[in-house]
């Protein structure tokens, strides 16, 4: 049924809750368990424009990157915690819906799951449409927003 299943992950409570289904998925069917934690690109122009000005100008990816190599790591303990044995966790910079879609593609991946809400605001979801809204319209394989 599903040899590979992509859980994208952000620290929040809902990518929890979608990987709580992934593993149970897992058990099911024996697939490779994928997480991926998706960091936005920021430009140096938009370090430019902030409000503090260091003397040496520093853009945050660095400090981001971190941030998601510890969700991630989080993320696959939690997941051998619920019970899934083989978990690999990736950790990329860029715009999340595409970047979860493009990663997809790339690895073959049967299933993309994903949390129904994550990081932002629920006026964010509504007003710009959420990262699981664009991933379930514009992905190749079943999305399981949970």
């Amino acid at each position: 049924m599903f040899r590979r299943i992509l859980v994208a992950v952000d620290g929040s409570k809902p990518a929890l809750d979608a990987l709580e289904k992934a593993v149970g998925l897992q058990k099911l069917t024996g697939a490779e368990l994928i997480l991926l934690c998706v960091y936005k690109h920021h430009s140096l122009f938009e370090a430019s424009l902030s409000m503090v000005r260091p003397q040496e100008l520093q853009i945050p990816d660095q400090a981001l990157s971190e941030y998601a190599r510890d969700v991630v790591e989080y993320a696959k303990q939690f997941a051998i915690q619920c019970g899934a044995h083989g978990v690999r966790g990736f950790v990329k910079g860029g715009r999340p819906s595409r970047v979860i879609i493009q990663f997809a593609r790339e690895r073959d991946v049967d299933l993309i799951v994903i949390g129904s809400r994550g990081t932002h605001s629920d006026t964010d979801g509504m007003i710009l449409g959420s990262v699981c809204q664009r991933v379930a319209n514009m992905a190749e394989c079943p999305t399981l927003v949970v």
